[in-house]
């Protein structure tokens, strides 16, 4: 049965993991990159897993943790590939990449970890940084895992507003000017 779109074999499928891998903020798991190949409705999700599986065999892609990123020999046989892939299916994947960047840098600048303390406490520390290095890093007491993972969850969700109120209060001289 024939297949719409443009890409239809398994060497077009490996081009286009290679052109996306090469592309991609940072590594990415399986089913982001299941979902970033699936541009193309000539995509097959078996022959997808299988040109994922090879790449990696055959040295183009490393996939550690979980985690898939390009190799050196990837990036020189992609850029050497990628004008075989159609132009609209180049177009669509950059769209799509543009997305998911955007969520793979964001999640890299806000970052937080639940620390035990000898007390059997907990500490959370939170941490923004942006292009030039760390803006922020603030470490709270938590009694408990789930008073833990509220701080996390708050601060992944609007780091930028918690930045700004806490600059705010540290810059604000109402109080001296009461005094």
């Amino acid at each position: 049965m024939s297949r719409f779109g443009f890409i239809h074999s398994k060497m077009d499928i490996k081009f286009l993991i290679l052109y996306i891998m090469a592309r991609v903020a940072s590594g990415i798991d399986f089913p982001t990159l299941t979902e970033l190949t699936m541009c193309d409705e000539g995509v097959d999700y078996f022959e997808f897993a299988e040109a994922a599986a090879e790449l990696v065999e055959t040295g183009h892609l490393n996939l550690e943790d979980g985690q898939y990123t390009i190799t050196d020999k990837g990036r020189q046989n992609g850029e050497a590939c990628e004008s075989n892939l159609p132009y609209s299916v180049r177009h669509k994947c950059n769209a799509n990449l543009a997305k998911v960047n955007s969520i793979l840098r964001r999640n890299a600048q806000v970052r937080t970890q639940v620390l035990p303390r000898p007390d059997g406490s907990l500490t959370a520390r939170m941490t923004l940084d942006d292009e030039g290095g760390n803006i922020m890093t603030i470490e709270l007491l938590c009694v408990n895992e789930d008073q833990a993972a509220s701080l996390s969850k708050g601060f992944q969700a609007k780091p930028e507003r918690i930045y700004n109120e806490v600059l705010a209060a540290l810059l604000d001289r109402e109080d001296e000017k009461e005094e």
